[in-house]
Parts: structure tokens; C-alpha cells; sequence
């Protein structure tokens, strides 16, 4: 029995359906994937083999710089409402209510990890995967429970990839006898999320592979780096053949093992776009393919997402859209993900009922190799477990009168809160806390960040323009907590 037949509820008759021609949006949103799991991307193990995801860039547009969020929660956050973590609580409406209004038919499957999912209010059709509850919040693989439309709890029979595959071409097949009632979608697969487990029948596929390339800065020290990142690492040599180890395992078998469990989404998407050309919805259906951050093994230490540099952020972003964005193309583009949100609003043809804090990327969508976009900077921001403009003024406030900065502390690895700006080849990083060094990078000359140019007194005026145009754009977003940052240290 199909489960999207037992549980669908259809919108009123009375909300009306948007322009024929207003296109489907497919959101692919995956864990923790990095780009290095893509082989369409240069960064790529060269053992790793994604053939459904590089043909969805072959007939699409891949860009190389997209920073969706930072970890699970805010990129969550980010994604339903449009705007960056300062900015939003938990009180602060999801988009695809709008949306609903306007017309679309909205579902979503999978990992629900920010505030409450708003069955109802959001959502024509839903099937959550509550990470929240203590019996099913770590079983990201299997005997996984989803929450349909907010009621019944139904158990999954099966590995959780291919069930959240199965469940959105079912949804996709309904949508198919609605033709005039454009939808959205959002497909949040828990892989490849710890513990990395493959499908059965992927278990081993890659035991035979070469071993892993390892990373410059696997091992410390990092002396131009912040603090935290001096003797950093989350690795620990072998005893006998100095190689590292993941734990009790060594580096190598748990970089395999999180790609092996690539594999499982790579199918999915696969018979996902075969679903959408036999519906004969492909020809109006955006499809988004991206992950709610990357991840680092080994790189600068750590094997860990979080931290504002690119080996532990970076997800891959491809777009399709037969027709209209072109084949095989490329940006190189910095973007993030409240980038996406503000876009899909305007490929819809829909107003955003609030104010939203990212840029349209439409016309990059159409026209790869404008050159009208080299000079438009990109934000991203994490401020740990801070939420909102007012929690973040009283948590700054409280700092400076107490000098305790804890609350800013965001990791046990001593990841600080931090903001982040890219513009051309530039990436500048600025800490909210006090007395902390910033960093900044050219990421032409420098791909791995290996080189702080924020310590070199020669790169002083590059590092001072690049943290006025930070300061510039969250001014332009209204930002209110400016006038509190603490001062980066001068080392020079």
C-alpha cells in the first residue's frame, strides 16, 4: 500500500492555484556531504563514482563555492527561513507557509532538526524524521520512524536512504495528476550523517580502493592560525606506521566507509530524475542538489564540519533545469543557502511575505559566465547555540560586562562563533570573541587555506577592506549587534 496514498491531504479549493508554467521545485538536501564525495568535483577522492550526480551536472550548472550552512541546526534554520542565524528564532515563520498561499503544493521528507516542523502550517504532505525524540533521533540508517502529516508515526522497513527515495517518488507520481498545481519539495536525506553506515549491498564496495590522499595539515602545528587551531587534532598517529586513526579505526576505512554510504543517495537521485522525465514533469521541475554543509577529514586537523574554512563547509550545489539553465556549466560564484530560498521566491514569481537575507541567483542560473557577479560579496555566519538578534545582543552584552565569552565557545574542539565574507578570491573570518585572531585567504594562490594572510603586515590593507565589507553587508542586512563585536587581535 502506497503510504503518501493513505496519508495525502489535498489543498482547499478555495486557495488558489498559481500560472501553469510556474515551475516545480525538487530541494535535494543531503548530511554532511561534502564536495570531495561528488567525482564530477576536482576535489574528489579519485576512487569515488557518482554517475547519477555528475549527470545531473552534465545537463546542468555545478558551482564550486557554496557554503549552505555551517552544521544540521542552523542550516535547518537557514533553509526554512530565508535568513541567516542572527536573524531568525524560533518564533519566525517558514516560507512555505507563503508559498501554500500563494498556490504551491509543499511537501517535505526527512530530518527535521530545527524548532518545531509546523506539520500543518508549512506542509500539504510530510513525513518528519523527529530527530528530537530519544528512541529515533540516532537511528540515521535504520529502524527509523517518520512522522506523517504531524500524526501517526509510521516505522520504516528498510535503510533509510531508499526509503526516503521510494516515499518521494511517490509524491512525485501524485503530483504528476495535478499538472496545474506547481509544488515544492524538500528531500532531506539523513545520510551521510555519522555513523556512515552503507547500504548491505554497498558494504565493502570500496575496501579494495587506494588509499585515501591525506590532507597538508592533517597534523599540527598551524602557528598562524587562531588559538584553537594551533595543536589541533582529531587524530591520532598509529603507533607502528604513523598513519592516522579515526579512534579505533584508522582514517583511511572511515573516509570509505562515509563514502560508500554516498552511494545509496547517488541511486536515489538517480531514480528520482528517471521518475520526473516518465511523470513528464522534468521539463518544469527545478532541481536543487545540495548538503546542509561539507565535512573535514583531516584537513586542518579536524574530522568535523563547523569551522569557517572551506575543507569543512563547502556542500556541492548542482542545478537542473533542462531548457533553461544551461548544460555542463560552471560558477565559481561564492553562495550560500539563504542565496537558494531568495532565488526559489523568484522563480516562482512569488513576493517573500518577510524580509529575506539572501541574494537572487536567478540570473547566474541562466547565465553561468556573468560578469556582473564578481564583485557581489557573500555572507555566512555561525553563532553556536545563539539564535536571533535579540539572544545574540544579550549574550554580547553579558560578555563584556562579566569578560566571560563561554557562551561563544562553540565546540569542544574551541571553535569560536564567527562571520565569514567571500568576495572574488578573498575569504575574510572574524571571531565574536575577545582578543581572537581573524583570518584571511586568497583562495586563488592558497585552495586549502594552509596561509593566514591576516598575520602578514604586507596583506594589513586587503585584510582591512575585507572586514569593512563585512561589516558593510551586515549593516545592509540590519544588523544591530555591530557596534558589540569585540575586536579581532593586532599581531603586528
Amino acid at each position: 500500500m502506497k503510504y503518501i496514498h493513505q496519508f495525502l491531504f489535498f489543498l482547499l479549493a478555495s486557495i488558489p492555484f498559481a500560472e501553469a508554467d510556474t515551475p516545480n521545485i525538487l530541494y535535494i538536501f543531503t548530511d554532511d556531504q561534502s564536495i570531495r564525495t561528488i567525482s564530477c568535483y576536482t576535489e574528489a577522492q579519485p576512487w569515488i563514482k557518482t554517475p547519477n550526480i555528475d549527470r545531473l551536472a552534465e545537463n546542468g550548472l555545478r558551482f564550486r563555492y557554496c557554503y549552505t550552512g555551517a552544521k544540521c541546526v542552523p542550516s535547518r534554520g537557514n533553509a526554512l527561513t530565508g535568513m541567516l542565524q542572527y536573524h531568525y528564532d524560533r518564533e519566525t515563520s517558514y516560507w512555505p507557509s507563503h508559498f501554500r498561499s500563494q498556490g504551491y503544493y509543499t511537501g517535505m521528507i526527512g530530518k527535521w532538526h530545527w524548532n518545531v516542523p509546523r506539520y500543518k502550517e508549512a506542509w500539504d504532505w510530510s513525513a518528519v524524521w523527529e530527530h528530537h525524540l530519544p528512541e529515533n533521533g540516532k537511528n540515521y540508517y535504520w529502524d527509523q520512524s517518520l512522522r506523517i502529516n504531524g500524526e501517526e508515526l509510521m516505522p520504516l522497513e528498510q535503510y533509510s536512504t531508499d526509503a526516503y527515495t521510494d516515499l518521494t517518488i511517490e509524491f512525485l507520481e501524485e503530483r504528476a495528476a495535478e499538472p496545474d498545481q506547481p509544488w515544492y519539495f524538500w528531500l532531506c536525506y539523513g545520510a551521510v550523517h555519522g555513523p556512515y553506515t552503507p547500504a548491505d549491498r554497498h558494504i565493502g564496495d570500496l575496501e579494495d580502493a587506494p588509499e585515501m590522499v591525506y590532507p597538508k595539515d592533517l597534523w599540527p602545528p598551524r602557528p598562524d592560525k587562531p588559538e584553537h587551531m594551533v595543536t589541533l587534532s582529531t587524530n591520532t598517529p598509529h603507533p607502528e606506521t604513523g598513519k592516522p586513526m579515526k579512534g579505533n579505526s584508522s582514517l583511511d576505512t572511515a573516509v570509505k566507509m562515509y563514502h560508500e554510504a554516498v552511494l545509496a543517495i547517488d541511486e536515489g537521485v538517480g531514480r528520482i530524475m528517471k521518475t520526473l522525465e516518465e511523470t513528464e514533469q522534468l521539463e518544469n521541475t527545478v532541481v536543487v542538489f545540495t548538503s546542509d554543509q561539507g565535512y573535514a577529514w583531516g584537513q586542518h586537523g579536524f574530522n568535523l564540519k563547523i569551522a569557517p574554512y572551506d575543507a569543512n563547509l563547502l556542500a556541492p550545489l548542482i542545478i537542473h533545469w533542462p531548457g533553461k539553465v544551461p548544460l555542463n556549466t560552471r560558477s565559481t560564484v561564492p553562495v550560500n543557502g539563504v542565496d537558494l530560498i531568495r532565488t526559489f521566491h523568484q522563480l516562482a514569481e512569488i513576493k517573500p511575505a518577510a524580509d529575506l537575507d539572501g541574494r537572487d541567483l536567478s540570473e547566474l542560473f541562466f547565465h553561468p559566465e556573468t560578469q556582473s557577479w564578481d564583485d557581489k560579496p557573500m555572507l555566512q555566519t555561525y553563532t553556536g547555540n545563539i539564535y536571533g538578534e535579540e539572544q545574540l545582543l544579550e549574550e554580547l552584552e553579558n560578555a563584556h560586562k562579566t569578560g566571560e565569552w563561554d557562551n561563544f565557545n562553540t565546540h569542544k574542539t574551541g571553535i569560536k562563533a564567527w562571520l565569514m565574507a567571500r568576495k572574488g578570491k578573498h575569504k575574510y573570518i572574524r571571531y565574536i570573541y575577545k582578543d581572537y585572531l581573524d583570518e584571511l585567504y586568497d583562495l586563488e594562490a592558497d585552495p586549502e587555506e594552509l596561509f593566514n594572510l591576516a598575520v602578514r603586515p604586507e596583506y594589513h590593507k586587503t585584510k582591512m577592506e575585507m572586514r569593512a565589507l563585512l561589516t558593510e553587508e551586515l549593516k545592509k542586512d540590519g544588523a544591530k549587534f555591530l557596534p558589540l563585536l569585540p575586536e579581532p587581535i593586532q599581531v603586528y
